[in-house]
């Protein structure tokens, strides 16, 4: 089955962004189209982005929760994170 459709997705990250990929144009609040120079941006969620409408990390910053969702592997840990059954030395932070 074809489609003549673009494509996009649209992923809540745990704790973070919107991921939007694909063929989608995103709107400022004035209706003008957000400049776009990449097929996946990340759309700020907890309103502290200093680039709005996109993430610049502020979320970590802030401890920024989205406590209605889960992971979408459990299994894996979330970026930065380690399993608790690693037991590999922690990494060092850069002096």
């Amino acid at each position: 089955m074809t489609t003549d459709r673009p494509w996009a997705s649209v992923t809540a990250c745990p704790h973070g962004p919107l991921l939007v990929r694909g063929d989608v144009e995103i709107l400022l609040p004035d209706g003008s189209p957000a400049p776009r120079r990449r097929s996946t941006v990340a759309l700020c969620r907890c309103g502290a982005s200093g680039i709005k409408p996109y993430c610049d990390g502020s979320h970590k910053v802030i401890g920024f929760r989205t406590e209605d969702e889960q992971p979408a592997h459990p299994e894996r840990p979330e970026h930065g994170e380690r399993p608790e059954h690693d037991e590999r030395p922690a990494p060092r932070s850069p002096r």
